[in-house]
């Protein structure tokens, strides 16, 4: 059994995320993990951290979260735990199976984010409007939109570093196009082509909050309007044209084809229009 002295303390977290950046995970997963890991914190208020705690902990979230949200907050926990050494605290991800559809009301259709481009483009906000299309484009991940760079848009290609992993991520002409009246405009010369009033790269949430603000005059449900759902709209879009899963993953920079495959997924209204068209009905 653990030891009842076993405390989550800030400076033990504090040297999870040195051994996380040493280990050079990516600076999304590092924050995934700190939040998380504090969200554990907070709910234990100084309490031990015990089996029995954390089963609780574990049930609270089930009662709040999707259960995928529920696996990831679980997965970074026992990651800390095995850094600890506290392999007996583990706690065992909920089994869930894989859909066999996508569902309807998450999935971003083609229509719906052109209407996105549009609204940003009558608010004004032509920065949105090219960061919207950049990631439906290229397929790249939010945390990747650093790697568009004025060197990149003069390239047409840009080297994108990911859990250290290295892919080519290449540029459409349209797209350097449009980019490279952009850098003008904005006077950009060199570095990130997305960058704050301060200077600084994007981040995931100044783009979150701002594609938030579109759906209502874009007329598209805010549970479709998420940053990934571009990236899954370009691997369908892709796959709808080259049936080719292993270059797909390769492009995405997945290591396994079935993380892929679950990209590829279509409503199940898709599949029933397929079978309408089938014309096995003869009498």
């Amino acid at each position: 059994m653990p030891k009842k002295s076993l405390k989550l303390t800030p400076e033990l977290l504090k040297r999870y995320v040195i051994f996380l950046r040493e280990q050079e995970r990516s600076a999304a997963t590092i924050q995934k993990y700190a939040h998380d890991l504090a969200a554990l914190a907070a709910w234990l208020n100084g309490a031990p951290v015990t089996k029995g705690a954390l089963l609780e902990w574990k049930e609270s979230l089930i009662g709040t979260y999707a259960p995928a949200s529920v696996n990831t907050m679980l997965a970074a926990v026992n990651r800390f735990f095995a850094f600890c050494g506290w392999q007996e605290l583990r706690l065992r991800p909920l089994k869930i199976q894989r859909a066999l559809f996508l569902n309807e009301s998450r999935e971003l259709t083609r229509a719906e984010y052109i209407r996105l481009v549009r609204a940003a483009e009558r608010r004004e906000n032509r920065r949105l409007a090219l960061v919207l299309q950049t990631i439906c484009t290229t397929g790249i991940r939010v945390s990747e939109l650093r790697f568009i760079t004025a060197e990149a848009v003069a390239a047409g290609r840009t080297e994108v570093a990911n859990n250290g992993k290295r892919r080519t991520v290449f540029l459409p002409q349209k797209l350097r196009r449009l980019l490279r009246t952009y850098l003008q405009k904005q006077k950009i010369t060199a570095g990130a082509v997305f960058v704050s009033r301060s200077g600084r790269p994007l981040d995931r949430s100044n783009i979150w909050r701002e594609m938030k603000a579109l759906c209502q005059s874009a007329g598209v449900s805010s549970s479709k309007v998420f940053p990934h759902n571009l990236r899954h709209l370009f691997v369908r879009t892709y796959y709808t044209i080259e049936k080719d899963l292993s270059r797909l993953a390769d492009l995405l920079g997945h290591a396994n084809i079935n993380t892929t495959r679950i990209y590829t997924a279509e409503s199940g209204s898709i599949h029933a229009q397929r079978i309408e068209c089938l014309g096995l009905v003869v009498t």
